[in-house]
């Protein structure tokens, strides 16, 4: 009989082992070496299939607001979104398509500005990039969140911040910020903000299409419960007609 109950629950023992976080995410081997955070003071440069907010204005933006009433001048233009082609492209009105891929906002505004002088007095033009996105995961990956970068920036506490905080599992000293082509050698970045002490590079400005993963105390005592019920179930059952069959 002990026999028995050792063939039966040994292989449930190693099966659960192997399956306590199925879920989990982004794993690195245990000597993997961490890239180390520099202050990139670099402006951001517009990319490939990023969606611009274009607004043009005559008159150098003249009375773009009534300062009397606080509200909008009627002549100022309706805000349309414009997409970066795969070429670095961007259609847009009376100039057709032009190239902004890897000039800053500045610098594509300014290259509006002297473009759309051939045809208006004075053009006052403004660009925001509106699918700017950071990834949060949460919970061995379980939660989810995606949060979009505002034309301020947003940096790793903020970001942790809007996505509802730490829980009771989450690990703050383990956090890794994944950022460029995950099929090409992406950087990878560990950051501890338990002490103090420790928070000195977190307060970096994310960029777009950044990975924050936020490890976790794995549940082992729920996870292999979960594993084996159906097994202990199977195998009381087998007892069940074992014990009634020898009788």
């Amino acid at each position: 009989m002990k026999r028995l109950v050792l063939i039966l629950v040994l292989p449930v023992i190693l099966h659960s082992c192997r399956t306590i976080r199925p879920n989990e995410m982004f794993n690195v081997e245990s000597h993997f070496k961490y890239e180390q955070f520099q202050l990139d003071e670099k402006e951001y440069e517009i990319k490939p299939f990023d969606k611009l907010d274009i607004r043009v204005y005559t008159n150098d933006g003249y009375k773009l607001i009534d300062l009397s009433t606080g509200t909008q001048n009627i002549s100022m233009q309706r805000s349309l979104e414009y997409l970066v082609e795969y070429d670095g492209l961007v259609k847009v009105p009376t100039l057709g398509r032009i190239k902004l891929q890897d000039l800053t906002l500045r610098e594509a505004e300014k290259f509006l500005e002297e473009k759309y002088a051939n045809y208006y007095q004075n053009p006052f033009v403004q660009i925001k990039v509106t699918n700017r996105k950071v990834f949060i995961f949460k919970n061995s990956g379980s939660t989810a969140t995606v949060l979009n970068i505002p034309d301020e920036n947003m940096t790793l506490i903020e970001a942790l911040a809007q996505s509802g905080g730490l829980s009771d599992l989450d690990r703050s000293y383990q956090i890794k910020l994944i950022r460029g082509d995950l099929t090409k050698d992406p950087k990878v970045f560990k950051y501890n903000i338990y002490n103090l002490k420790d928070i000195e590079n977190t307060n970096l400005l994310l960029e777009a299409n950044d990975i924050i993963y936020v490890d976790s105390r794995p549940k082992y005592v729920n996870r292999i419960l979960s594993e084996i019920s159906p097994y202990l179930s199977l195998f009381t059952t087998v007892l069940l007609i074992i014990s009634l069959t020898t009788k």
